[in-house]
């Protein structure tokens, strides 16, 4: 006589998944309840819901606040549970991935639903925000992503931050993410071949953003710009551009003298002696100069 068979059968997803979403922000049946941002927007939730799917949310729900009445009881806090450094919208979404395991995104909270997502655990949440990032992303935004990319450790969203910045250069040096860029980040971007802009445009760019930095960070320029100068190729500019560069530096300081001392060298001696060869490099949208031939090898 043949054995008991077993089968694990499913049925519709859609329809299922539909039915947790009604449960999203739904005061019915809930059980926890967080106010959060600056508005203080409650949000209703189910704890076994979110203990279930997400490490954080059971360590939260979990205890009672240290230094409560309840710290030493067995009965979990009820809340509210205050987070005032988000957004509801982007709390909203993290919600909704918890009980759906899908998420509604636009390009106005994608790079803050990843962070929510890196800070919560959520490895399949951060997944579908950097898909979104990548497909959607634009001129305005791509600083920031690739900011997020190296700060959260997607080193996929940062090689696609990279390639797209790489073929709009000219446009993506003028956004105000560029001049939120940290120096790491920038000085990331200055060493590739492939930007789309000439070394001249790439220096005042790299100014105005170290004007920035200084200011928001109250720093001296030189001290902010020090990595991502030393990334500038100098040596590929013309000698009426270097007069020009030397009457800008002697007002901020931005790039050591020695430095601008070695591009003038490689003039004199038509060679980019003692200077490294990728600074002798032309890049992709670098503009031809007459001299760019004697530093071979390194020229084109």
């Amino acid at each position: 006589m043949a054995g008991p068979c077993s089968a694990r059968l499913q049925g519709d997803v859609a329809a299922f998944t539909a039915a947790l979403r009604t449960l999203v922000n739904n005061p019915q049946f809930s059980d926890v309840m967080f106010v959060v941002g600056r508005e203080q927007q409650k949000v209703f939730a189910h704890r076994c819901v979110l203990a279930c799917r997400c490490q954080a949310f059971r360590g939260m729900l979990g205890q009672a606040p240290v230094g409560s009445q309840d710290s030493s009881s067995s009965i979990p806090p009820q809340g509210p549970f205050i987070l005032g450094n988000v957004q509801p919208e982007v709390f909203l979404a993290v919600i909704e991935f918890l009980y759906t395991n899908s998420v509604t995104l636009n390009s106005h909270i994608a790079l803050e639903v990843l962070t929510s997502s890196v800070e919560y655990g959520l490895q399949d949440l951060c997944k579908l925000c950097v898909k979104f990032i990548k497909d959607t992303l634009s001129v305005e935004q791509v600083c920031e992503a690739l900011q997020a990319g190296v700060t959260y450790g997607q080193e996929d969203l940062q090689q696609h931050c990279l390639a797209f910045i790489e073929g709009c250069t000219a446009a993506v040096v003028r956004t105000q993410g560029f001049c939120e860029l940290s120096d790491v980040v920038l000085a990331r971007v200055l060493r590739s071949d492939r930007l789309a802009v000439d070394e001249l445009d790439l220096v005042q760019a790299v100014r105005e953003w170290a004007h920035v930095s200084s200011a928001v960070l109250e720093r001296p320029v030189p001290e902010v710009a020090a990595l991502p100068v030393r990334e500038l190729r100098l040596p590929l500019l013309a000698p009426s551009e270097l007069v020009t560069l030397e009457s800008y530096n002697q007002q901020d300081l931005l790039i050591p003298v020695e430095n601008i001392a070695a591009a003038w060298r490689a003039h004199a001696l038509r060679k980019g002696s003692g200077v490294p060869s990728r600074l002798c490099r032309p890049r992709r949208g670098t503009r031809p100069r007459d001299h760019h031939r004697h530093l071979e090898p390194h020229a084109k």
